[in-house]
Parts: C-alpha cells; sequence; structure tokens
C-alpha cells in the first residue's frame, strides 16, 4: 500500500492538498481507492437541428462567425453560432477571453455540452472544444466523474490519478486462483487502474465486480473474527429483572408496543444468561428503540455496573443525555449520567473522566470520543452503539474491549441499534456476529407521513407550504444530493439552493445550510439551532439521516429524488413525523421518466421500511452501477447492498468454507489473503460505516 503522502505527487502542493483533504484523501492509496462515482460516456454527435433543452449531448458544424468576447458586470461572455444542415445554436463562455482565437468563423468543430434555454432560444453554455480526430479518439468511451470540492475540479482529480497509477508499483495478487478461477474475477492490479479508465463497459464491469467481491471479502471475514471471539463468552456481568427498571415502565405515560416488549424481554434473557450478550435491534425509525436501551442501561446502573451509549453525532449523542435526565429526573430515579463528546473543553473531559473512573456517573453517553484511550470505565458491563451503520466493526470490538479487565468474562455486554431496514437475508450475513431483534411495529399515536411525489413545476407550491407550516410554528427540511454546483452533474446544490429559499420564502423565515463538509462545531451549532427551533428551513444534503431529533419539523422535501435508492429516500423522511403533527414528504423527480416515477411511488405508497428495502432489491440490476449510490447507508467504496445483494450472499458462503479450511489464514493458499486482511484492519479500513 502506497502511504506516501498525496502532496508527494507533481503538482499538488500544500494548498490543492488541503483541497484533497476536504474529500478525505490524504494519501496516495487513498486517492487510488476513491473511485469515480459516475461515468460519462461520450457519444456519436447529434444534428443541431436535434438538440433539446437539459440534455447533454454533442454537435458538429461550422462557426457562423469568430467568436466575440462581450463584458457583462464582473463577467467576459465569449459568444459564437455553431451550424449545419439542421440548424444553428448559439455557444457561449463565461471568463475563458483566451478561447477567441481557436473559434475563428468558417472552423469546423465538435462542441460538447449542456443545452440550456435563455428566452426563446437554446444554447449551450461552458461546452467542451474538439476537433474531429480528437472526439474520435474519446468517442465510445467511459470517462470518470469523481466527487468534488470547490477549487479542486474533476480535470484535476483525473490527472492526480493518471499520475498516481503511472507512478503505483503493482500489488501481489493476494485472492487464492481457485476463487478469481471459479467467479472469474479480474486480476486486482487491472481492476484498480480500470475501475478509473476503463475503455468500455466490459471492463469497467470486470473491475468493479473483482472489487466488490473483495470489499465484501473483508468486512465478512472481520465480522467472522469478532463472531469466533464471541460466541458463547461466558460473562461476570449477569443481571435479573431490577425493581427500578420494572417501576420506571409502569410510570411510562405510554404504554410499549407488543414488539417492544418482545424485545426488551429478548435483552434480559441475554443478561440474565451469564453469557456475553451480543445483540441487534432492527426497527425502523420512530419504532422504539431509544427507551429500550434507556431501561437497558438503568438494568445495569441498578446492578452497580457501568453503561455506555454511543451515538455518531454530538448532537444526538447531547440529546440522548438530555431526554435521559430528564425522564430520571422526572420518574425520581437516582442513577447519574455524564456527556462525553470530542468538542467539549480538556478540563471538561478531565472532570467527566475523573467521575466515570471512580464510578460517581452510571450511564455515559457520547460520539467517538467514548473509545479514547483516556476513558477508564469501572465495571463496564454493558455498551450501547446506535445508528449501528455508522460505526465499523474495529470501532464497536475497540468500545466492547474498553471496560475489560484482563479476562474475557469481564467483556461487557453489546447492544447495537439501527434504523437501517435490510431485508432480513441481508442482515444476518452482515451482522454475523449478531443475534437480531426487530422492531416490526410502530407506536399507536404515531401519525403516519403523507408523501407526494411531483415533477419540478410543483416547487413554488412546495414553497407556499413550507411557509404555511412555518407560519403555523413548525419547520422543514430541504435535501438536495450536492453540496456545491459541479461541472460534471446536474443537480441541485445546498449553497445555492440555500440562496434561492432565503430569496423565494417570506421574509422572517430563517434559512440556514448544512453540509458533510462544514466543520464538526459548526455542524453541530446548525443543528442545535434547528432543534432549538431558532432556523425553520434546513437545507442538506443527506448528513441529516441521522444526527438529532426534531419533532417539530412536518415537511421534508427531497430535490432530485431519482438520485437516491429508496431505502435512503425512506432514511430522510425518517426525520419528520416524529412529533403530534402531521407530516409531510415531497419527493421531487426532476429526471422525467416513467421507470423513475414508478420506482418513486412505492414510496408513496407505503411508510413500511422493511416493505421498501424489499421492493428496492426486486428492483435493481447491473445498469444501477452507472448512476449514483443507491444505499447511502452501506457506505463501502463500491459495494452496494441492494445491487450487490446476489454477490454478497455468495462471499458469504465462500467465507464460511475459508474459514472452514484455514480459520487462521496462515496455510500456503491463504498466507497471502491472510497478509492482506492485516493491512486492512491495521489501516482502519474495517470502518466501513455499517
Amino acid at each position: 500500500m502506497n502511504q506516501e503522502p498525496i502532496t508527494s505527487l507533481k503538482g499538488i502542493g500544500e494548498k490543492t492538498g488541503a483541497l484533497f483533504k476536504r474529500l478525505g484523501i490524504e494519501t496516495v492509496e487513498e486517492l487510488l481507492h476513491a473511485y469515480p462515482r459516475a461515468y460519462d460516456a461520450y457519444e456519436p454527435a447529434i444534428p443541431v437541428g436535434q438538440v433539446q433543452e437539459g440534455k447533454l449531448c454533442t454537435v458538429c458544424g461550422q462557426l457562423l462567425r469568430t467568436a466575440t468576447v462581450r463584458r457583462f458586470q464582473n463577467m467576459q461572455v465569449i459568444v459564437t453560432v455553431v451550424k449545419d444542415l439542421t440548424g444553428s445554436l448559439q455557444l457561449t463562455w463565461f471568463n475563458m477571453p483566451y478561447l477567441r482565437s481557436s473559434l475563428q468563423m468558417g472552423r469546423v468543430l465538435l462542441f460538447r455540452g449542456k443545452v440550456v434555454k435563455k428566452g426563446n432560444r437554446l444554447s449551450m453554455e461552458q461546452p467542451e472544444i474538439f476537433t474531429k480526430e480528437a472526439y474520435e479518439q474519446v468517442m465510445h468511451s467511459l470517462q470518470p466523474i469523481y466527487g468534488q470540492t470547490k477549487g479542486l475540479g474533476n480535470k484535476a482529480i483525473v490527472k492526480a490519478v493518471t499520475q498516481a497509477l503511472s507512478q503505483r508499483q503493482m500489488e501481489r495478487e493476494y485472492l487464492p486462483e481457485r476463487l478469481r478461477r471459479k467467479y472469474q474475477l479480474a486480476e486486482y492490479n487491472f481492476a484498480v487502474e480500470h475501475i478509473h479508465f476503463p475503455s468500455n463497459q466490459q471492463e469497467l464491469l470486470a473491475a468493479r465486480k473483482r472489487l466488490v467481491f473483495d470489499e465484501f471479502l473483508f468486512f465478512l471475514l472481520a465480522v467472522r473474527r469478532l463472531k469466533e471471539k464471541r460466541q458463547d463468552a461466558g460473562s461476570i456481568y449477569k443481571m435479573e429483572p431490577a425493581m427500578e427498571v420494572k417501576r420506571l415502565m409502569g410510570e411510562l405515560p405510554f404504554k410499549l408496543t407488543q414488539a417492544q416488549e418482545k424485545v426488551l424481554g429478548e435483552i434480559e434473557r441475554d443478561l440474565g444468561s451469564g453469557l456475553v450478550m451480543n445483540r441487534l435491534i432492527q426497527g425502523d425509525v420512530g419504532s422504539g428503540k431509544t427507551i429500550l436501551a434507556v431501561l437497558a442501561l438503568l438494568q445495569a446502573a441498578c446492578h452497580g455496573y457501568q453503561g455506555a451509549l454511543m451515538a455518531p453525532t454530538e448532537v444526538l449523542a447531547k440529546q440522548h443525555f438530555e431526554s435521559m435526565e430528564a425522564l430520571f429526573h422526572a420518574h425520581g430515579i437516582k442513577s447519574k449520567a455524564v456527556l462525553v463528546t470530542g468538542s467539549m473543553t480538556a478540563k471538561e473531559k478531565r472532570l467527566a473522566y475523573e467521575r466515570i473512573a471512580g464510578h460517581e456517573v452510571d450511564i455515559i453517553v457520547g460520539t467517538h470520543a467514548l473509545i479514547q484511550e483516556k476513558v477508564i470505565y469501572d465495571k463496564l458491563a454493558l455498551v450501547i452503539t446506535d445508528e449501528q451503520h455508522r460505526f465499523g466493526v474495529g470501532q464497536r470490538e475497540a468500545l466492547g474491549r474498553k471496560g475489560m479487565t484482563g479476562q474475557e468474562e469481564s467483556r461487557p455486554h453489546v447492544l447495537v441499534m439501527s434504523a437501517t431496514p435490510i431485508p432480513r437475508t441481508l442482515a444476518i450475513i452482515l451482522y454475523g456476529d449478531l443475534d437480531i431483534s426487530i422492531l416490526d411495529e410502530m407506536p399507536a399515536d404515531r401519525l403516519p407521513i403523507k408523501n407526494c411525489v411531483v415533477d419540478t413545476g410543483y416547487r413554488d407550491r412546495a414553497y407556499r407550504f413550507i411557509e404555511k407550516e412555518a407560519a403555523a410554528g413548525r419547520q422543514a427540511y430541504v435535501i438536495c444530493p450536492m453540496v456545491e454546483e459541479s461541472e460534471m452533474m446536474e443537480a441541485e446544490n445546498v449553497l445555492d439552493y440555500t440562496k434561492l429559499l432565503q430569496k423565494k420564502l417570506m421574509p422572517g423565515i430563517r434559512v440556514e445550510y448544512l453540509h458533510g463538509k462544514m466543520k464538526g462545531r459548526e455542524k453541530n451549532q446548525i443543528m442545535e439551532r434547528f432543534a432549538s427551533g431558532e432556523i425553520q428551513v434546513l437545507v442538506s444534503t443527506t448528513v441529516v439521516e441521522v444526527g438529532v431529533n426534531v419533532p417539530n419539523a412536518t415537511v421534508m422535501m427531497i430535490e432530485n429524488a431519482e438520485r437516491f435508492g429508496l431505502a435512503q429516500l425512506h432514511q430522510l423522511r425518517g426525520r419528520v413525523g416524529r412529533g403530534k403533527h402531521q407530516s409531510y414528504c415531497i419527493m421531487v423527480d426532476c429526471s422525467g421518466e416513467e421507470d423513475t416515477r414508478k420506482r418513486l411511488e412505492i414510496l408513496n405508497r407505503s411508510n413500511d421500511g422493511f416493505y421498501i428495502a424489499s421492493e428496492d432489491l426486486k428492483l435493481r440490476g447491473p445498469g444501477d452501477i452507472f448512476g449514483l449510490r443507491q444505499s447511502g447507508e452501506m457506505e463501502f467504496k463500491l459495494a452496494d447492498i441492494f445491487t450487490d445483494a446476489d454477490v454478497l450472499k455468495t462471499v458469504s458462503e465462500e467465507v464460511k468454507e475459508i474459514i472452514r479450511e484455514d480459520p487462521m489464514l496462515e496455510g500456503e493458499e491463504y498466507r497471502a489473503l491472510g497478509e492482506r486482511m492485516e493491512q486492512y484492519l491495521g489501516a482502519g479500513m474495517e470502518r466501513v460505516n455499517l
């Protein structure tokens, strides 16, 4: 693995290196595994008279006149017209005056770009320019499109990847020949190169097939290791149902659903069995997982032990802590809790660590900060992770080890919670080290969310509806697929959409934005202000899938809904419908395609996450890999548990066979795989968000 810094590549200094870091790329190895998110196919040129508004296309024709440069405010606008036998088309570039010399009247060139409508005429803006010979070289090829950030466009990333591939040392093949032959898997080095620059669709499919196989293989081997460690492990933390827990259950202002009572019974049996609990609670958004976690933590506290709850964001951790404190205070429960997050001051952390180590507190709530070396627990008997898909195998293992006192029996009980509605057959594979409990019933007082799938013509009505809800004291989310405008993709972006809404909505409605590239402290402040009601409309990327509970939010508007998978759309929809007021989900389909509309109608018909996930699975096909990723919850780099469900099942069977033959991966056939597995674990690559 090439762990050289990205700045070791020619032409990448500190400034550009900082931009790559914003994309999560700091080393050459990370660059090589930052795979394209889509591919651009260069199709043959079409007649000028056939161009359509909103479409990306290539035309070939003669320039009617030499390009002129006009000044408009602070911009230089270059304009010319291309013509063929079927019609003419205006071409426009912004702030590129140097093009004028190559755009001379009479020249025959090809132009490729997006067609837009200005007034009553069509125009192509910022098109690429090709000679006939140059276009023939790229025609029918697949050009990579990478995730970008402001100041670092696609061309710069392509250049860096090209250089990294040309300089890299070939890696030894680690997959046994038997597996490669059995599944017709490409050689590893070929796969890495051709996932970036495939000559055709066949090469892309071959490269992707190999890399997806590898991702599932390493992940499931890591899960299997956990299972081997945990299976039938004895526990010194044996707990009988506590009277304090039963009293709290009886005093709750709501009745547990039958599903909650069933799952709570499974947790109590595990805690009293004398064996270490390793259980997953899988339940739809709003199905009542959190109260079960609180009851389990109180159970540990009543027996003189400590319990820890790890959430994926600081805002969610803070909400869990505050709601738990309020619940305990209201019902006279003496157990004490403490909050530990990364943004706390050094003094605040030190005081919290002292209280934890001295067992002045029974319940510890926090983020990844809970697995820091400085946190010393006293009789940590129960570890709960919320939104399980956000934590890797290594992270949940690290938290499980924190409370151990040297003997295996002191390993804490593990309870993990997930709102990701994965079909049970896949959940059993992905969470192979855990017993699975399912909450398949919603509390009776929950009002079903009202859904609608609309086209772009509905936007103004949606804005008026958001104004109406805001006037009634409610709040709204608006989701966009991108952070900022991209030269390679037409979709709504958070920054521009925020400015648009600030103009479109009535004065007095506060509109702010949130996205994953913001600093942690800034994100927390925005979410806290939204949770407190100071912000009425939050424009965001999918970073809000997890993170905060805002019962007052009643509208979820999702732009470019066609760019998300059904499971992810369902997760986003789950941000609303959490309070007493009727909630609504508006999905804006910008594609205009009948197949897309049919797919989105599944969400229109049902609020059942498990039904939606199974329907999503049926609809997937190989063609999906050319669009945006679908299951945003399962952030493997390439693999998608829905599209690649068959591969996941196949790899699961192979892992069983490998472990049966050579559990330590030390024999001749699997030694190279074992060494690669150690690199995978050592590099932290097990932190796939699952």
